[in-house]
């Protein structure tokens, strides 16, 4: 009884304090996953010396687990502001909404499942898993570093739809009117950097470059929800969109 209170609650909650509730969470996964894998995964995981990152794992076996605890904590703001997102921009255009949703969701469900190669080399170093006795100690330092390039790739894969995702937003809030158009256009043209991830090698080769005019366009789709939006034209749009048979 106290879920489903809960989600009517949600669904009574004004826009602005919708927006302000992605804008929270936003920042706070934003934060997760940079941590994840610049203050752990990148520390300890080097691709180049498969022994190296087997020590590396071995020896921050608690680090390490913390590192896959934060990236499912990730996954999981991820999909909380999808779902606001949805219901933030659905009186724009509801096919369009959850088309969004759709193709952001499905990344992080391709996300989520390669994380479980990101685990799978605990299970490999740590000799809990009986059978692997066969091999020796650089044959499974190798297999381990191979479970990492998946879950590399994995994630690769997740950001193409995440760039659709982020296209399709970027012309929701572009036609919304009430969040600003420039919004819009920083989300479609970072949307479309994710979209390089199509072809995961130009992906990797333009990272850096996408991932920081990503983050400026993350950074200030945060500071507009938590200032608010213009909830006067949301209700316009609403109302508008309930009374159309296109939407």
């Amino acid at each position: 009884m106290s879920a489903v209170a809960s989600v009517d609650r949600t669904a009574d909650m004004s826009p602005r304090t919708k927006g302000k509730f992605a804008g929270a969470i936003y920042l706070v996964y934003v934060i997760a996953g940079v941590y994840a894998q610049a203050v752990i995964s990148d520390r300890l995981v080097v691709f180049s010396d498969a022994a190296r990152t087997a020590s590396n794992i071995l020896a921050n076996q608690s680090l390490y687990r913390l590192g896959f605890t934060v990236y499912l904590l990730e996954m999981a703001g991820q999909i909380a502001t999808a779902v606001l997102f949805y219901q933030l921009l659905k009186p724009v255009s509801r096919t369009g909404a959850m088309l969004a949703a759709a193709f952001e969701l499905t990344g992080c469900g391709i996300k989520i499942f390669s994380r479980l190669f990101y685990f799978a080399p605990l299970l490999v170093l740590s000799g809990s898993v009986s059978h692997l006795s066969a091999f020796n100690k650089e044959q499974l330092d190798s297999i381990s570093l191979l479970l990492l390039r998946i879950n590399d790739n994995g994630a690769a894969i997740a950001l193409a739809f995440f760039g659709f995702a982020t296209v399709a937003q970027g012309w929701l809030v572009y036609k919304s009117g009430f969040l600003p158009r420039w919004l819009g256009v920083i989300e479609i043209i970072g949307g479309f950097g994710w979209l390089t991830f199509l072809s995961p090698p130009l992906g990797m080769r333009v990272f850096t470059y996408v991932a920081v005019f990503a983050l400026v366009g993350l950074l200030a789709m945060i500071v507009w929800l938590t200032v608010g939006i213009d909830e006067q034209r949301w209700r316009a749009r609403a109302a508008q969109a309930a009374s159309s048979i296109w939407t």
